[in-house]
């Protein structure tokens, strides 16, 4: 009926102005028949009335011609409308959504008048002139489409589910500003960093976890030593001084949803959960998304972090070997291992470095109370082996194993097979280890799928995307994190992946993105706790291959990290520190005690050298004194006695 009406509009003024014109002959050929003679030959006469003429019949075929057409017109138009209307409700109905007629049913009167033909049209209070515009017609499909799109999207989310393309161009922007890639601490960063220096900066997250960015360090370390039965859901956890916190950065009410982030009149940070980009244009300043969508931006971060390595002997075993085996790097990881602890008989950890040795103390402590054999194998002589000296590293494991964990040193793994409901590891010495489940330690591969498709440099000795000492790959792309192999303007090209360095190269990738240009000067640390009472600092280059001195002394009870963060108020110990610079440290008055301390590691400084200039520290069960460290590799220069340089730290205080 709307479109008859519509059709109707258009044909009247045409009828208007033919009858406007036969009456205009009307009168014309009266004036003149009040001129001529009487007498009108016959061929000329018409049916119609007197003075009529061939006008008259123009004027009704005219008119006869337009209604025949205009109901014609209507009756295809108003059968076609039904037809459609029809197909379109079988086709709604058939669709597997419980929820699509609860939606159609609450919308409001006005909606459902266009979705019926049962209301009638209400007839409008004044004709518009034939010299207005009018308004188009509202088109049926279109709102019932628009319902429809509405009621298929979760209402508790601001994403679409990835399969559904057309829900999800009404969720994610088309452009974003700012456009981070990936979700972890280096993007969390950035994003700081870019609203602080442009409070009205609109950035776009785009992550594959499902979850809003958090820190991962108490994975490994805090949340296992949690009370609360339920520390799984709540992801909460009671630093080592007691005070609880969340491992996410920011409540949900931090940021806007995706769809938000265009009208947003001052801006804010929304987050693409569950999202992968899979290819990324450069020259167009565009990326595609898993579901194909396209978001355009004017500046990029990719912070795609990386994914835990496996042993190649685990992947070849087959699916059986697989599904006992953890790759510990996400929330749920830490979910699902913490489930398996209490369930089997026997975990066993292969690695021997940061994180390997984490999961071993604190699955240790686990050992008695759930009847758990934890066994922690590494092919190094000894724990840490990669990044501690020999002396050092062999006090660590007997640590380690003080925390009632297995440990069989100098492994390399030959085969892992299923067998009987339990996995048999074949060592290539002949060792054959049994157990329930595999937790694979064993190092970190930098995510660089997006090189091939955006035609950036990586690495080919450290990995990672290459950049520069401002954290540049492109002009107006940028990469943080455990993915950037960048140019340390002390140190050389390096890659790092440790909390610190994702806050620290996150944070400036974020400043430069909004014009800063600044080096990469700042010295990131990383740490590590084996529990509650030994825990080291570190920063730079800390490799057991270079000389190191190790200067020691007696611990104390303050000398933990649980004393530590009591002192500082927080669990992540980087976060009172990272900018903080010593400008003139005082060394210690306290001489260094006369006797030999050969056995005793309670605290310390361990030096790690490269000709003869400072290019690492390890500070054990020593904290707080970073900036230190980080003034003495900064200043690079040589130093005659490093015992002296060790007073710096005040090692020797009580």
């Amino acid at each position: 009926m709307l479109k008859c009406r519509t059709v109707w509009k258009k044909l009247a003024p045409l009828a208007r102005a033919s009858s406007t014109l036969c009456r205009q002959n009307v009168r014309r050929t009266a004036l003149n028949n009040g001129r001529t003679p009487a007498y009108v030959p016959e061929a000329h006469m018409s049916s119609g009335p007197a003075g009529g003429g061939r006008a008259n019949q123009m004027y009704v075929l005219l008119v006869g011609a337009a209604c025949v057409g205009g109901g014609v017109y209507t009756y295809q138009t108003v059968k076609g409308d039904g037809q459609r209307y029809q197909e379109r409700i079988e086709e709604i109905s058939s669709r597997p959504n419980k929820t699509q007629a609860s939606y159609i049913q609450t919308e409001p009167p006005a909606v459902e008048a266009t979705e019926t033909e049962a209301v009638p049209e209400p007839e409008p209070e004044a004709t518009p002139s034939s010299g207005e515009p009018s308004p188009p017609a509202p088109d049926v499909e279109a709102v019932i489409h628009t319902v429809i799109q509405t009621s298929e999207a979760p209402p508790e989310t601001s994403e679409a589910p990835p399969g559904d393309s057309a829900a999800a161009s009404l969720k994610v922007p088309s452009h974003a500003p700012y456009l981070l890639i990936g979700g972890g601490t280096a993007s969390f960063a950035a994003a700081r960093s870019i609203r602080a220096r442009d409070p009205g900066a609109k950035v776009l997250i785009v992550t594959e976890e499902p979850d809003a960015p958090y820190m991962r360090p108490p994975l490994s370390k805090e949340l296992w030593f949690s009370d609360d039965p339920s520390v799984t859901e709540t992801l909460r956890f009671k630093q080592w001084n007691g005070k609880e916190r969340s491992i996410f950065f920011q409540p949900p009410s931090f940021y806007i949803t995706a769809e938000e982030l265009s009208s947003a009149e001052n801006g804010g940070v929304a987050i693409l959960t569950n999202r992968k980009v899979v290819h990324m244009d450069v020259k167009g300043n565009k990326i595609k998304l898993d579901d194909d969508t396209e978001i355009s931006y004017d500046k990029c971060l990719i912070a795609t972090g990386g994914v835990p390595r496996n042993l190649q002997v685990i992947e070849r075993a087959g699916e059986e070997v697989m599904q006992k085996t953890t790759l510990f790097r996400k929330i749920e990881d830490f979910k699902e291992l913490d489930k398996v602890s209490r369930n089997v008989k026997s975990i066993t950890i292969i690695g021997g470095g940061f994180l390997g040795s984490e999961l071993a103390c604190a699955l240790g402590r686990r050992s008695s109370e759930f009847d758990l054999e934890v066994i922690q194998m590494y092919p190094e002589k000894g724990n840490m082996g990669k990044v501690l000296p020999e002396y050092l590293s062999n006090w660590t494991t007997e640590k380690v194993k003080s925390e009632g964990v297995k440990i069989i040193s100098e492994a390399l793994v030959k085969s892992v097979v299923s067998k009987d409901d339990q996995l048999e590891i074949q060592l290539k010495d002949g060792r054959l280890v049994k157990t329930d489940h595999i937790v694979a330690a064993v190092g970190l591969e930098p995510n660089v799928d997006l090189a091939k498709s955006a035609g950036l440099e990586v690495d080919s000795d450290f990995g990672g995307f290459r950049v520069n000492a401002e954290l540049q790959a492109r002009s107006n792309i940028w990469v943080a994190g455990d993915a950037a192999c960048f140019y340390d303007i002390r140190l050389g090209r390096r890659r790092v992946e440790h909390h610190d360095h994702a806050v620290v190269s996150g944070r400036l990738a974020g400043e430069n993105m909004t014009g800063a240009n600044k080096p990469y000067w700042h010295q990131s640390m990383f740490w590590s706790d084996l529990g509650p009472d030994v825990g080291y600092e570190a920063i730079g280059i800390v490799d057991s291959s270079l000389p190191t001195v190790g200067v020691f002394a007696k611990a104390t009870a303050k000398d933990t990290p649980r004393a530590a963060t009591e002192l500082s108020g927080t669990g992540i110990r980087s976060e009172s520190e990272t900018e903080d610079t010593a400008t003139s440290p005082v060394a210690s008055s306290t001489p260094a005690p006369s006797g030999s301390h050969k056995d005793e590691y309670g605290k310390g400084v361990i030096f790690y050298l490269r000709d003869k200039v400072v290019v690492g520290i390890i500070l054990w069960n020593v904290f707080n004194r970073m900036p230190i460290a980080r003034k003495i590799i900064k200043d690079g220069e040589e130093h005659s006695d490093l015992n002296e340089v060790a007073k710096l730290f005040n090692i020797h205080d009580d």
